[in-house]
């Protein structure tokens, strides 16, 4: 009988810290629910920096629908306009103007050739590709450690810092499997854009693969939309223009 109070207090004791244990998979939810709407539509400037300082810059117009459906389309350069991209869950296309049918392209491949990959560019949820491997509190943060669900993902795994007061991301470092530091991503410039959206308007990231290379996102225009699952299919790509009407 002593043993089993003994026993009680000690659960006790140990009830006000189970109940203070995190979430990681509820946070992640959150930061992705807080970086963007689960279906929406924006603009998007990608700046590509080469050491020497040239600089080439897209302009794209993106509609995600649910956790994993992403379309993208290019306006400029000039070159690039009408060019789109489609994202299902791991499978990607891409369609160019008068070459046919859409083309598989991978997620480590680059439509822009910059430092951001397909992956970076037609982002899915972080929760549909990752789980929580380990989370803890450092002062204001987060310190999330992600490990990828399967082996089509971009990323073995991620180190996600969070700012706790808004769920937001501020760095996130991408690994290989083998353990190495694939690029780097941070998040800046914390932008109201109506509608209860309230994220980062700018990425940059860098990479020791590349070196004194940078490339930049900018959102603009970031709104709730629903669209069409038909959207979403290669016989669309021709047509995203049409949802900018």
């Amino acid at each position: 009988m002593r043993y089993l109070i003994k026993l009680l207090a000690g659960l006790a004791l140990l009830a006000p810290l189970a109940a203070h244990a995190l979430d990681g998979k509820a946070i992640l939810e959150k930061v992705d629910r807080n970086l963007e709407p689960e279906s929406y539509e924006s603009y998007r400037k990608l700046i590509n920096i080469e050491p020497s300082g040239a600089k080439k810059e897209f302009i794209v117009y993106t509609v995600k629908k649910g956790r994993d459906k992403v379309v993208t389309l290019f306006l400029s350069p000039a070159s690039d306009k009408g060019r789109s991209t489609l994202r299902q869950g791991d499978n990607m296309w891409l369609y160019i103007p008068n070459v046919g049918k859409p083309v598989r392209i991978t997620s480590l491949q680059s439509v822009t050739g910059g430092v951001f990959n397909n992956a970076d560019i037609m982002r899915v949820d972080y929760s549909e590709e990752y789980n929580v491997e380990t989370i803890e509190e450092q002062g204001d943060l987060y310190l999330l450690s992600l490990k990828a669900k399967t082996g089509n993902v971009a990323y073995d795994k991620l180190k996600m810092k969070v700012d706790k007061k808004l769920t937001l991301p501020l760095e996130i470092e991408a690994y290989a499997s083998s353990g190495m530091l694939i690029k780097t991503l941070h998040f800046k410039d914390v932008k109201d854009f109506g509608g209860g959206i309230k994220r980062p308007a700018t990425i940059e990231t860098d990479s020791p693969l590349y070196k004194g290379y940078q490339s930049i996102m900018l959102y603009s225009g970031l709104k709730k939309r629903v669209v069409p699952d038909e959207v979403f299919t290669q016989g669309f790509m021709p047509r995203i223009e049409e949802l900018r009407k």
